[in-house]
């Protein structure tokens, strides 16, 4: 019966270590010991929550249940947003198991377990397999950070002679510019100021235009795929005039609030507006692959995996002060 340390959300917003035990491993269930965690905007939502924190997990597996066939003690395996789905309906049988109807996702099953902790037991048909190019530190925000703005990039019909418009270069911003420069893509960044338009051009931006008291939005060609990473939604009046026809834009920003755009420009141009969430299993192996092929690796900031390490990293986060996505190392 394994048991570890996990760190959780209270009521109060303060993080505290707990322990649990779970029962002996079953089917392709699988333990593992965390080597690295990703820190996720997600994670801030929950803060004031009773369960267990962290979904871009790193580990090494320790041991494996009776069914499990591909996996092997020692291996380097990284989880996401996503634990569990059903196997059987139409969603999952065409591989979009994130939109299954009994999906496990973060904050809404399994909370009692979480990346930020000493181990982890999850499905083997729900851990990825980490390329030797990426290091934990490296992979970890892959496993939510770049599987949702790749997943974006990835299954809506990007070409790569189309022109990618990213809005916000931070947590998600910084990845969505490489992985859609790596894709073959003229990338033009938006960014409130120029103090972000080195390192966004390092980092694989064609164009950088700062938006801060604009009037007009000039880019050298019309956009074609719009993702906006920021906090808050833009202000459309500036960017609609910017898109090509039919262009798309994807709103990963994740907000309570209502979604709303002026009616007429959407209308007349075709634009349609893609919702989506983070990559399923599929893409996820994909998204690894491409990341480690290609060097895309994540701006970090690293914290230690204690109470201590994980208010300062939420703290940091929660204030605009990462750069760019925080990871927590034991």
């Amino acid at each position: 019966m394994p048991s570890f340390t996990v760190f959780k959300g209270t009521q109060n917003g303060s993080i505290t270590k707990s322990s649990i035990s779970k029962p002996d491993l079953q089917g392709d269930q699988v333990l593992l010991r965390v080597l690295a965690s990703g820190l996720c905007g997600t994670d801030i939502h929950y803060r004031s929550t009773d369960m267990a924190l962290g979904h871009e997990g790193i580990g090494v597996i320790e041991s494996t249940g009776p069914d499990v066939r591909a996996l092997k003690k020692g291996q380097r395996v990284g989880w996401g947003y996503n634990h569990d789905s059903c196997g059987h309906c139409v969603e999952c049988l065409e591989g979009n198991d994130t939109y299954c109807a009994n999906r496990a996702m973060y904050g809404m099953a399994d909370l009692d377990q979480g990346s930020f902790a000493s181990h982890a037991v999850w499905r083997e048909a729900f851990l990825f397999p980490i390329p030797d190019a990426l290091s934990n530190e490296e992979a970890a925000p892959l496993m939510c950070g770049g599987a949702t703005v790749f997943n974006a990039l990835h299954s809506y019909g990007l070409e790569s002679t189309q022109i990618v418009g990213v809005i916000g270069v931070g947590g998600l911003g910084h990845l969505a510019i490489q992985f859609a420069a790596k894709m073959g893509c003229h990338v033009v960044v938006f960014s409130g100021t120029d103090s972000k338009k080195d390192e966004a051009t390092r980092l694989g931006a064609s164009e950088f235009i700062a938006s801060k008291g604009a009037k007009e939005l000039k880019t050298s060609r019309k956009v074609d795929h719009l993702v906006v990473t920021t906090s808050q939604l833009p202000n459309w009046d500036l960017y609609l005039p910017v898109l090509a026809p039919r262009a798309t834009i994807y709103p990963l920003t994740v907000s309570e609030g209502d979604f709303s755009i002026p009616q007429m420009p959407f209308i007349l141009n075709g634009t349609r507006i893609q919702g989506s969430v983070v990559a399923p299993r599929k893409t996820m192996v994909t998204m690894l692959d491409f990341a480690a092929t290609h060097g895309i690796k994540p701006v970090i900031q690293k914290f230690p995996l204690s109470e201590k390490g994980i208010t300062e990293a939420m703290d940091t986060l929660d204030q605009g002060k990462m750069r760019y996505r925080g990871v927590l190392l034991p």
